[in-house]
């Protein structure tokens, strides 16, 4: 198999394994060159900006709130989900980091937002 055919058919069985995916939204997930994709690329540009999720949680937090509620979101139910990390995030910055309950959330948000666009919440 030469370089390109063998490139190719990595590309293949990765999108083959994708369309298997149980996500409920695996049929917008990110296609390269879709409105989708461009939302998720300005989406993980917003959740790469800020302090470090690490190093200060809380103040992560605090920072992605308006630029998250700000992003044009053609996609229905990624918006949601955008608007949705958005909310947990408040909560979880008002609770000053510490209540289980917002922790949660932030992570079912976040599990919900990387459904549609794989790795874009850390």
């Amino acid at each position: 198999m030469s370089a390109p055919a063998g490139t190719l058919a990595a590309f293949l069985a990765i999108a083959v394994v994708a369309c298997g995916s149980s996500s409920p939204h695996a049929s917008a997930a990110a296609v390269p060159g879709t409105a989708v994709q461009q939302d998720c690329t300005a989406l993980a540009g917003v959740l790469a900006d800020g302090p470090d999720p690490d190093a200060d949680p809380a103040g992560y937090a605090q920072a992605q709130i308006l630029p998250l509620r700000q992003l044009k979101i053609a996609d229905a139910a990624l918006h949601h989900d955008v608007l949705t990390l958005a909310s947990a995030f408040q909560g979880f910055s008002t609770s000053g980091a510490r209540a289980t309950v917002a922790a949660q959330q932030v992570t079912k948000a976040e599990n919900a937002v990387n459904s549609i666009c794989p790795q874009a919440a850390p």
